[in-house]
């Protein structure tokens, strides 16, 4: 045999021997580019899965707190009209509001014993009172009394005025 010959055979037995050590490495090498690839994949489907989650989560929790404003709106209305229950219970207890319980064809009968301040004719209840109408007949204003109590500062005035309103609503008119 020809010496070249050998140093070719020695050639390709050193490269064989290289292939082989060198192959499982590379294996290793593709494996571990393969497993980083795929934990990408899991870690992008999660995220993605949390951020869908935590959005369906706001909008439960935006929803949540719209409807506990609804609730804390519900909550002073009817705390509201509560007040406003006791504050007229307490203007029948106190007789200040027999006005609203007699109605126009009972007023003869209740007229000694209705509440404090009770006038029977709702005319003479808006000269004392002074209602902000003037009289259609003589076109005349009928609110001396309420100038004089608003010139004053009078606390009851505005009681008095929606006294007054109330009992011209239910007036008939002329």
């Amino acid at each position: 045999m020809s010496t070249g010959l050998v140093i070719a055979i020695v050639v390709i037995v050193l490269i064989l021997i290289a292939l082989l050590v060198m192959l499982p490495r590379m294996r290793a090498q593709a494996e571990e580019r393969k497993a980083q690839k795929e934990l990408e994949g899991r870690r992008e489907r999660v995220a993605t899965e949390n951020r869908e989650a935590a959005s369906t989560r706001s909008s439960q929790a935006e929803r949540a707190e719209q409807e506990a404003m609804v609730a804390e709106q519900k909550a002073k209305a009817e705390r509201a009209e509560a007040e406003r229950l006791e504050s007229e219970a307490q203007l029948h207890e106190r007789g200040l509001a027999d006005d609203r319980l007699v109605e126009d064809h009972e007023r003869d009968r209740f007229q000694n014993v209705a509440g404090p301040g009770r006038d029977t004719d709702a005319a003479d209840t808006r000269a004392d009172t002074g209602d902000a109408r003037t009289d259609a007949a003589t076109g005349a204003d009928e609110r001396p009394a309420a100038r004089e109590a608003g010139a004053r500062g009078d606390a009851n005035s505005e009681y008095e005025q929606g006294r007054v309103d109330e009992a011209a609503e239910r007036e008939p008119r002329r």
